[in-house]
């Protein structure tokens, strides 16, 4: 018997990076290999057209095409959560409807960015997006990026909603987020990677990783090993995943999660401006921090792949 409450999209997540061709167009068929690759690893769902997926540089049109894509690829295997908010409620009400027509089975919606709204403003944001369809819509709070927390109280409303099911926690506020737990069903993922275990034992039911595009099998089964009340295996595998939550997190996520998908042979391509691609010593540590990791889902190659070949190099043992 699990302790961990219900999962609404699945426990075990990856916020999936987009992949580009060489010349930065959408590469379709990488992304359905990656998609797929994911799914095979042990992902329950993938985000897509989220911040790792570099959505503020992506067209609607692309987004849509993203999700078909990915849909058709992982349909009936995973879930596919499409990122639909922006800092225009009007638009973000237009990708939530484009997203259902293109396959999506849930939206993920961040707080409005850079116009730092009210928190009345936000909540009626929120609503408006999930009253423009019939899917389930998780929460996305990341005060760090979006410039304005989504405030306890504004939580607990929102859970008011039928179609409000879930929050992708970045707030990094294990307190408030404790507060939203025990006073809503809201189901609560972590959105900071270092910080699944610790938000495990607030309540919290799963993660939405970057640092699974290398490493899905050992956060699964520290997940799941959590749920089975094995806690001292889960602090283990925790503190061995340590140096990959910090060394894809050496610079912004994408990044580095796109420099270490390339090196394993598997569909990344560049990063759009204003990012920019990984630079040979940000790879070099790259490569000594996954090193540190047992059970890697890849093998980096022994030099930096250029392009990608939709094969893995070389599967770890499953943690």
């Amino acid at each position: 018997m699990s302790v961990l409450p219900p999962a609404p999209f699945g426990r075990m997540i990856t916020a999936m990076i987009t992949p580009f061709g060489a010349d930065g167009a959408l590469d379709e068929a990488g992304a359905a290999a990656l998609a797929t690759h994911l799914v095979e690893m042990g992902n329950e769902a993938l985000v897509v057209n989220g911040t790792t997926g570099e959505s503020p540089t992506t067209s609607d049109a692309e987004k849509a095409r993203l999700i078909r894509v990915v849909a058709e690829a992982v349909g009936g295997r995973a879930r596919v959560v499409a990122g639909v908010g922006t800092n225009d409620t009007a638009h973000s009400v237009e990708l939530a409807r484009a997203a259902v027509a293109a396959g999506a089975d849930g939206l993920l919606v961040v707080a409005p960015y850079y116009s730092r709204p009210p928190q009345a403003g936000l909540l009626r944001h929120f609503t408006l997006v999930a009253d423009a369809t019939d899917l389930p819509v998780m929460i996305y709070d990341i005060p760090v990026r979006t410039g304005v927390p989504v405030e306890s109280e504004t939580l607990l409303r929102l859970a008011e909603h039928p179609r409000i099911v879930a929050v992708k926690d970045a707030k990094d506020d294990l307190a408030a987020s404790s507060r939203v737990l025990a006073r809503s069903d809201l189901a609560y993922y972590a959105g900071t990677d270092a910080l699944t275990l610790p938000l495990l034992s607030i309540g919290g039911c799963g993660v939405i990783s970057v640092v699974s595009h290398v490493a899905t099998r050992a956060i699964r089964t520290m997940i799941e090993s959590f749920a089975a009340g094995d806690a001292t295996r889960a602090r283990a595998l925790h503190e061995a995943l340590l140096p990959a939550f910090e060394g894809i997190f050496r610079s912004q996520g994408v990044i580095l999660a796109k420099a270490a998908l390339a090196a394993a042979g598997l569909p990344a391509g560049p990063v759009r401006p204003p990012l920019v691609d990984a630079t040979p010593a940000e790879i070099t540590q790259l490569r000594v921090d996954l090193a540190a990791v047992p059970g890697l889902d890849v093998t980096l190659a022994p030099e930096s792949a250029h392009g990608h070949r939709y094969a893995v190099v070389a599967a770890g043992e499953s943690a």
